[in-house]
């Protein structure tokens, strides 16, 4: 079967195990159906921009140079929430999309990807973040009403826990074992009194499993911009990445845009 087209961020339902869907033009695969498939990937050195125009490269996470320093969805508060401003009526790129966005329940959580870290994500999308994450397990420390909220708590929880995904340890499935509770609990009591009385009282753990056949015990990171043909056997996916046999992962989401032809046999 071949398909053409350019990559998007692969949809996830929470089943077990968490079911992937991955679009590449107009056609969605049932990615979980192709594990045991050899995937031959060929980079056409096009790529689709967040504008919809083609460009021969992108700036960064699928932005052309003029899209990233432009476009709302590229602000500064989509990386950082804590420099959320809509809550204060001030605008930054695009003041509609900014208060749809920025204006509207978040969370702070604690999840367990190849090791414990904090993050912020909009409450109707959380177990989607979750699940691009490859988290094991999670749970919600925090609910505000808007991103800044959310921002400045994550801020503060900085200083005595990661905010990033250990992807090489999550990827090998060395995930420690956590109580997440005592966690909670433990850093709560840590927070700035105006921030404790965001603590969420739900302490429900959000459990995944994801279709892995073998993890790998050694991580090679697959480069489509360096190396524009690439193929190998599926043996899983966790969070974004695709798992090969071979120990190699691509990163669904960092090729977002990525014009290519595939081939699985």
């Amino acid at each position: 079967m071949k398909f053409t087209g350019a990559l998007a961020k692969m949809l996830t339902i929470h089943e077990e195990p968490v079911h992937y869907a991955l679009s590449i033009g107009a056609d969605v695969l049932a990615m979980n159906r192709l594990i045991n498939k050899e995937l031959n990937f060929d980079f056409t050195h096009k790529h689709l921009c967040y504008c919809g125009e083609i460009k021969d490269k992108v700036y960064r996470n699928n932005f052309c140079y003029d899209c990233y320093f432009s476009k709302a969805a590229a602000g500064d508060a989509i990386f950082r929430p804590e420099l959320s401003k809509a809550h204060l009526n001030i605008e930054d790129r695009d003041l509609e999309f900014e208060k749809a966005y920025q204006l509207q329940p978040h969370v702070v959580y604690l999840a367990i990807s190849g090791g414990l870290k904090v993050g912020v994500t909009r409450q109707k999308q959380q177990e989607t973040r979750w699940m691009d994450q490859g988290a094991s397990k999670s749970i919600v420390l925090a609910e505000t009403t808007n991103r800044y909220e959310a921002g400045m708590i994550e801020v503060f929880l900085k200083d005595h826990i990661s905010d990033k995904t250990n992807w090489q340890k999550m990827l090998k499935n060395h995930d420690p074992d956590i109580d997440l509770i005592e966690e909670k609990n433990r850093l709560s009591q840590l927070l700035p009194g105006d921030q404790k009385e965001f603590v969420s009282a739900d302490n429900a753990i959000y459990e995944f499993n994801y279709p892995v056949q073998t993890y790998p015990h050694k991580v090679t990171s697959v480069n489509l911009s360096k190396k524009d043909k690439f193929d190998g056997v599926l043996a899983g996916i966790r969070g974004q990445y695709l798992i090969f046999e071979n120990g190699a992962v691509l990163n669904i989401r960092s090729h977002e845009g990525f014009i290519v032809d595939l081939d699985v046999r």
